[in-house]
Order: C-alpha cells, then structure tokens, then sequence
C-alpha cells in the first residue's frame, strides 16, 4: 500500500495489513492535506500516520533539540517495549501497523528501535529512568517464562514451579545478566533473547539439580535459598551435599545443615571441613555421632580449624575429659559452636559466683550443657532474685545448682511461678518452700497440670490425707510429688490397706511419715513379717511409728531386737529404732541397772509400791 500526501510518500509493507485469498492490489492515495486521509485505519494508526508526515524532513535539514524530543504518548512507550521485549505470540487487531508477533514476516522493519524510545532531553530523563526499569521488569517477566518452561520439561508440577519460582529472584536475575552477555559472542549475535536465556538455564543444569536436592528431601523454600547462596556456582551444592551424607547427615537435616552453615560453607573445601571432623573425633566426639552433631549445629562447619580448637580448648580446660567431652557435644552440640567465646566466658564466670571452681562448673556443663543456651540477664538473674525472696541463700542455690541444673534453664514465669502458687494455696509457708526446693529441687521440672496436682488429688482422695494435713504432707516429703501414680502410690496404698489399716489411719502415718508411700512393696514385706511374727508386735505398733520401714532390716531392727531379748526389755518401736547405736546402748545398760536395783530391793522384803515402777523409766531411753 502507498500513501502520498503532498511532497511525503509512506510505503507500509503488504504484510502488515490482513490479506486474504482474494489480495486486493496495493492502493495510492494522494491527499493535499493530511487530514483527508480516509479513514482505512483505527485512531492510533492515522494519528502514528500525521505524526509521522508533520515530522519527515528533508536530507539537508538538521533538526533542533526540540524536533528531535519524542512526543510519543507515555502509555504508547510502555506498549512498544512490551512488543520489543517480549517474544510471545499476542493476539493482533484489524488495522495494526505494528507486528504483534514474532512470526510475522517484518517483525524486524516493524517495530521502531529501542533507543527511539529513550530520546529525552533534560526534563525528561526521570521518565527515561521509569521506561528503562520497565524493560528490565519485562526482561525479568520474560525470563521467568523461559525458566517455566525449562521445569515444566523436567516434569515439575504448576504448583511447585510456581512456588519456585516466586522465591528465585536473584537467579533469574543471573540467568538475565548471563543471557545479555552472550549476546557479545559471535555466534549468539543475531539470536533471540529467549534462546540465549534457554542456552543459559541449560548450561548451569539448574533443573537437574533442582530434582536432585528435592530426591534429598529439600523444601522447596531451602532448594531457593540454595540456589541464590551458589551465587550461579551450583555444582558447589551437591559437592556439598555428598560431603554431608560422608558424615552420616540424613534426611530433612541436610537442608538445614547446609542453610545454617554459614554463608561460606559453600566455598570452603572438603580438606577445611575434614579437618574440623577430625578435630572433634581426636577430642571423643566419635565418628557415627557426626552426622547428629553437624546437624545440630551446623555451624561448626563456618569455623576455621584454629576457631574450633579454641573451643575445644576452652572446655578441657576446665577438667573434661575426652569422654565427657564428647559425650557433652553429643547432648547439646550447640555448646561448642553456637555462641561467642566472650559469652561463654561470661556464662562460666557467673556459675563460679555461687561458690563453684572451674573443675565443678566443668562437671557441671558435662552434666547440663544446656546452660550455655541460658541468658544470664534474662533467666539466671531474676531466678537468683525470686528464690532470694523465698529465703533460700547462696548454698542453698548452689545445692539446687548442682543437684538439678536444669532449674536454671526453665522459664521462671511460666514454670517455676505457677508451682509456688500451688504450693502456698495448699497450705505451704515461704520457709516451707525454700526447704522443699532445696531438698528436692527436680520439683520445679515437673509439670503442674500432668504431674503434681494428679498426685496431691490421689493423696487426698485415695491415701486418706486430709486437707489440713495436705501441705505438711508435701512438704516434709516433695518427692512424693514426683512418683508414679499408677506403680508406685497406688500400689502401696493397696498394700497397706490389705494388712487391716483403715483409710482414715493411713492418711495419719502418712502424714506423720510421707515417705511411707515411696517404698517398693519387696521391702516392706519383709520387715512387716519380722514385726509381726518374730517381734510379736501388734498392728497398732505400726500406726503409731510407720517410720519403722524406714530402717534397715538386717543393719538395725534385727541386731536391736536380739538385744532386746537377751536382755529381757520391751520397749516401744519408737525407742527402740529412733536413736543412734550409742543412745540405744545407754538406755539398755539403764534399763538393765533399774531392773537389778529393783530386784535387790524386793530380795531385802523392801517391795516399793507399784505406782514407783514407772514404766517410762524402763522405755524410755536416758539422754
């Protein structure tokens, strides 16, 4: 088709309007003014048609700044990049005289050059910095769809690419900047944008890899952060990866222990990384426990090796030995490579305050490595204030410390707080309490709701104690509060039951004597038969003094009542087993004295009148 109008002639190429079977031939048309163009074009084609006759100039003439500033409408750039940028097939109108598609026959002659786009002058340049992020986002949108297509061809579902992919934006960006820059070689000079971006994502065999890490159990959101961390070098991935299995890392762990390495676990060398294993295997870490070491800390594998040694140092120093060294790292490997030197130090400094050497707070951290996970301002501090309050002094904490160190790693305000509630509500005073927690201070590491308040519930409904007598009862015995309902408490009180005591009975010995119900049925046995058969002793007698389990069958009750019997004394269990060995002595050599002077008394006809004979003379040992 030509169109001429006055001295200007536009030669649009035959393509660019619809042809059909029936061509029609091309059509001249002369017009003396623009405007009397007919109307064989939509608005924007005759406004691009006038637009284009106002400006064409002569060869001799140079046009001015202001000629050469584009007046192409904002909106209408924006439409030209995308056709420029994109290479997907649009749908066309009637009328277009732009191609719309790649396959068009003239899509080069078509399309006007980008840096038509871009003639500015001064005041424009914040307008041409907006266009040119524009076709960046594009280029990127553009890349996107080629990355698509590239896992939609390694059978990747919609979902997961599309999860992927929202995560990826750093290595599109990559594979956008790598696909530019092929353009430079001679071979890739004339390609399309779209075949360089394909030949780059197939070079790096991102894909490939990409089904790989996700046969090793990676989530899609670790494969990404992978993926930026190689930073294009993604062979590093799965040498790492194989090196981690090497040491016995498995499953979902792999993930984690390579996004927590550090970000230059990728860099370093597999000799840097068998080095530091080899490090913690002389020192009694073993070699099958890596693999759950380097998975629990995985930042050890962002040290250096003299980093390492330093660490490993730092608890030797202390009295560890290989042994409890290694068995410490296996408990909480954390304490080794996951906190500051500085904030180790300080940590072990404030464990010596309470009266603890270096060798006590090594055992210590042998014993209890979660300490170091511990905030001295944020836990030890205001756990040192409360029990304070309470009235249990430095020793006291110190005892708590070494006897249960995990009080020291709980939340005080939702485990230790709530404990002490319960325990004043049931009749425990403050004195009470700083008794029960330095004796039993594994107390504060049961649960409330699962453990303590099912077995007070069991001791009043079931064991006879009453409500008066509940606090006494927990606290002259706390670790009842840490014994099995259902194996220990219930079975002894069945036992008990059976040989004739009433419930009401029950709960009086054991709130004279708590621990009564913490011993195994095997021992009580015995010594109830001994008291029964050979002592000849009644039923009441163990009412009245149940600690008589308390003692030692062979190592004391035995070897007293021989004593007893040689001698031809009776006395009171209480008086016969609440005394030490030379109290018991006294009190049969007085017995013995008392009974030779009333003899001899009655022998001389002298009989003293029965109410002298006081039997709590003959019962009742002498102090």
């Amino acid at each position: 088709m030509l169109l001429s109008c006055q001295n200007h002639t536009l030669y649009l190429p035959y393509s660019s309007t619809h042809s059909s079977k029936n061509s029609r031939p091309n059509i001249i048309i002369n017009c003396q003014n623009p405007n009397d163009i007919p109307r064989r074009h939509n608005s924007k084609s005759t406004s691009f048609l006038i637009h284009h006759l106002s400006h064409k100039n002569s060869d001799n003439h140079h046009p001015s700044p202001t000629e050469l500033q584009d007046p192409t409408p904002h909106e209408e750039k924006v439409k030209l990049l995308e056709l420029s940028l994109v290479r997907k097939r649009t749908p066309q109108f009637p009328g277009s005289i732009y191609a719309q598609s790649p396959t068009d026959s003239d899509v080069g002659s078509s399309l006007p050059p980008l840096r038509t786009l871009f003639r500015s002058s001064g005041d424009d340049e914040e307008e041409e910095e907006v266009m040119i992020m524009k076709a960046l986002g594009i280029r990127r949108k553009v890349t996107q769809e080629v990355f698509k297509e590239a896992m939609r061809k390694g059978k990747f579902g919609i979902t997961y690419i599309e999860n992927l992919v929202s995560r990826l934006g750093g290595f599109i960006d990559y594979v956008m900047i790598e696909a530019a820059n092929l353009k430079r070689l001679p071979q890739y000079s004339q390609s399309t944008f779209n075949l360089r971006a394909k030949t780059v994502i197939e070079d790096s065999q991102v894909v490939q890899l990409i089904r790989w890490l996700k046969h090793n159990s990676l989530s899609y959101p670790q494969i990404a952060k992978l993926v930026m961390m190689s930073r294009g070098k993604l062979e590093s991935i799965r040498n790492r990866i194989e090196w981690l299995k090497s040491v016995h890392v498995k499953g979902d762990f792999i993930g984690e222990a390579m996004l927590k390495g550090g970000d230059n676990i990728l860099l370093r060398s597999d000799q840097e990384l068998d080095e530091i294993v080899e490090c913690l295997e002389s020192n009694g870490v073993r070699r099958e426990w890596m693999g759950y070491v380097v998975s629990r800390c995985p930042k050890l594998l962002s040290y250096s090796l003299e980093e390492v040694k330093i660490r490993v140092q730092f608890y030797l120093d202390m009295g560890l030995d290989e042994k409890d060294f290694g068995t410490m790292v296996f408990d909480f490997p954390k304490a080794l490579g996951n906190y500051t030197m500085e904030e180790m130090n300080r940590k072990v400094d404030y464990l010596k305050e309470f009266g603890l050497d270096s060798k006590d707070v090594g055992k210590l951290l042998a014993f209890r490595p979660q300490l170091m996970a511990c905030s001295i301002e944020e836990q030890w501090k205001p756990l040192v204030k409360y029990l304070y309050y309470y009235g249990i002094t430095r020793d006291g904490m110190k005892r708590m410390l070494t006897i249960k160190p995990m009080v020291f790693c709980v939340d005080l305000e939702m485990t230790i707080v709530p404990k002490v509630k319960f325990f004043q509500d049931l009749g425990v005073r403050n004195d009470g309490i700083a008794n029960m927690l330095v004796k039993f201070p594994t107390l504060l590491t049961y649960s409330l709701y699962k453990k303590i308040r099912p077995v007070v519930i069991f001791l009043m409904t079931k064991a006879g104690v009453t409500e008066e007598s509940i606090g006494k009862v927990v606290a002259l015995g706390p670790e009842l509060l840490g014994c099995s309902i259902v194996h220990k408490l219930e079975v002894n009180v069945k036992y008990h039951l059976s040989l004739g005591i009433r419930l009401r009975q029950l709960g009086e010995m054991v709130a004279d004597f708590p621990m009564l119900l913490r011993y195994n049925i095997d021992v009580l046995r015995p010594k109830y038969t001994y008291l029964r058969k050979t002592m000849v002793r009644t039923l009441q007698d163990l009412i009245e003094f149940p600690r008589f389990f308390s003692y030692s069958l062979e190592g004391r009750i035995i070897p007293r009542h021989k004593v007893l019997v040689e001698n031809q004394i009776n006395v009171k269990l209480k008086c016969m087993l609440a005394c030490t060995d030379e109290e018991f002595n006294k009190m049969v050599k007085n017995t013995i004295r008392k009974r030779h002077k009333f003899q001899s008394t009655v022998m001389k006809g002298d009989t003293p009148h029965p109410q002298s004979l006081d039997t709590g003379d003959i019962t009742t040992p002498q102090t």
